[in-house]
C-alpha cells in the first residue's frame, strides 16, 4: 500500500477518470469544484471569443488546476499533487461541447457520422512549484450512422454529459471504425501522458 501521502487530489467529476486512474494504481481523493457558486462556477467552461479549440481546452484544464491547487493552500491540505483534465471533441475547427438536449445531441451525432473528428484531452498538474499542462490529440472516424441508430442512441443517457454527445466506453464504441491515438484520452485521460505528469510531480508509478 502506499503511504498517503502519495496520494493525489483530483479535480473532476467524471468517473471515467476515476476508473483509469484506478487502473494504473493511482490512488487520489477528490476535490470537487463547484458549478452552482453566487459568483458563478469556480471555473468557467465557456469557450472565449476567437479561442481555438487546442488553446481552449488546455486554458480550462490549467484553470481547473490551478483554482484547485489555491483551495489545497486556503484549506491548509496536505500538499499533494492536483490533476485536473478537460476534454472537448471538434470537427471543421468547431468545439462540439456536452449537448443540451436531444435535439442538439442527434445534430451533433449526424455531423460525426461517417468523418473523421478530433478528441483533445488536457491535462494539467500542479505541485508546489510545478504547473504544467499537457494536450493529447486523437483522431476518430465514426463509421455512416443511420438515423434510426443516433436517434436510439440519443434516448439512452450517454450522450449528455459527454463531450461531443458520445462516450467510446460505452454504446457508441460501435460507431468507431478507426482510431488514431489514445484510447484513454478519448475516454478523458491519456494514461500515458497523466503517468508521465504524476512521475515528475513525485508520484511513484510503475
Amino acid at each position: 500500500m502506499k503511504p498517503i501521502d502519495k496520494k493525489i487530489f483530483l479535480a473532476s467529476k467524471s468517473p471515467r477518470r476515476r476508473e483509469l486512474l484506478r487502473q494504473i494504481g493511482v490512488e487520489f481523493e477528490l476535490l470537487m469544484l463547484r458549478n452552482d457558486t453566487p459568483r458563478g462556477p469556480d471555473v468557467t467552461e465557456i469557450v472565449l471569443p476567437g479561442e481555438d479549440p487546442l488553446a481552449y481546452v488546455a486554458r480550462v484544464a490549467t484553470e481547473k488546476a490551478a483554482f484547485a491547487w489555491g483551495i489545497v493552500q486556503s484549506r491548509r491540505l496536505p500538499p499533494r499533487p492536483v490533476l485536473a483534465a478537460d476534454t472537448t471533441v471538434t470537427l471543421d475547427g468547431d468545439i462540439l461541447g456536452k449537448p443540451a438536449s436531444k435535439d442538439e445531441a442527434i445534430a451533433m451525432l449526424t455531423r460525426l457520422s461517417g468523418r473523421t473528428h478530433q478528441v483533445l484531452t488536457s491535462i494539467a498538474v500542479h505541485h508546489t512549484s510545478m504547473a504544467e499542462t499537457v494536450t493529447q490529440v486523437s483522431q476518430v472516424r465514426f463509421a455512416t450512422l443511420s438515423e434510426a441508430s443516433i436517434k436510439a442512441y440519443c434516448a439512452t443517457q450517454e450522450p449528455y454529459d459527454k463531450a461531443g454527445g458520445y462516450g467510446i466506453q460505452g454504446l457508441a464504441a460501435l460507431f468507431v471504425e478507426h482510431i488514431d491515438g489514445s484510447h484513454s484520452g478519448i475516454m478523458g485521460l491519456p494514461l500515458y501522458e497523466t503517468a508521465c505528469l504524476l512521475r515528475k510531480a513525485g508520484v511513484p508509478l510503475a
